[in-house]
């Protein structure tokens, strides 16, 4: 089972960090937390990695609706967006929503994980559009 979505970019790290946060906030994604792996590896562990952040994106109409069909769900919530180094390029990945379903067996999130997956796609694939653009 595949549980990513994954696109490849040609800018930066910095400069896709800051342009995955607008395509999540157009699509109604708020970030909730940020873990820089890069920073924590290297305090914690005096680790060198590439760069590589997990950023915590909530929708909230989404993740409300969620919490009614299943209160155990918020353990997969917020939706991980990762943004990474990957050689010359920078990816994007986000958990697969679908995920929700297929982990709970609950097919009364199917219409939420549908939803939230066509969000983090539009999202995704305004980011390939821009990187195409510039």
């Amino acid at each position: 089972m595949r549980y990513d979505r994954t696109v490849h970019l040609d800018t930066d790290f910095a400069t896709t960090v800051g342009r995955v946060r607008e395509a999540l906030a157009a699509q109604g994604f708020g970030i909730l937390t940020e873990i820089d792996v890069t920073a924590t590896l290297k305090a914690k562990l005096d680790l060198d990695m590439e760069d590589y952040v997990i950023l915590g994106a909530c929708n909230p109409p989404l993740a409300h609706r969620a919490l009614e069909t299943d209160r155990t769900i918020g353990l997969l919530l917020p939706c991980n967006v990762v943004v990474r180094t990957d050689g010359d390029h920078t990816a994007v990945q986000a958990l697969a929503p679908n995920t929700m379903v297929t982990l709970t067996g609950l097919d009364a999130l199917r219409p939420v994980a549908e939803e939230a997956a066509h969000r983090l796609d539009a999202a995704l694939a305004a980011l390939t559009a821009a990187d195409v653009d510039s």
